[in-house]
């Protein structure tokens, strides 16, 4: 798994690539926590290049999103895959986190 993250005027935008598993949620999590706390509120994470994820990369997002949350601040994810999309509806993080087809879809309004 590699994380980038990079600045999008007002947003962070964090991208993985690869697998967010049990083996990978540490390290996103340690990356996701270190962007809030260098005092990121609006958060977007692109997964156009991620090929899974497991119910540990979810527990980290959640876990993200309610701190954001806590601050007034805001999560959204864009670019899921059909099989990452499927996880997402399956565990009902469809309704829990806004997902969105593009970037720009992602950052407009956050």
């Amino acid at each position: 798994m590699e994380i980038t993250t990079r600045k999008q005027g007002e947003a962070s935008i964090v991208a993985i690539v690869g697998k967010l598993d049990s083996v990978t949620a540490p390290k996103a999590q340690q990356t996701l926590e270190e962007v809030v706390s260098g005092g990121a509120r609006k958060l977007a994470v692109d997964f156009s290049k991620l090929d899974y994820i497991s119910s540990a990369g979810l527990r980290v997002l959640l876990g993200i999103a309610k701190k954001l949350k806590a601050t007034g601040g805001a999560l959204r994810t864009f670019g899921l895959n059909e099989t990452v999309r499927e996880v997402f509806d399956i565990s009902g993080f469809s309704t829990i986190l806004a997902a969105f087809p593009s970037e720009a879809e992602a950052l407009n309004g956050l």
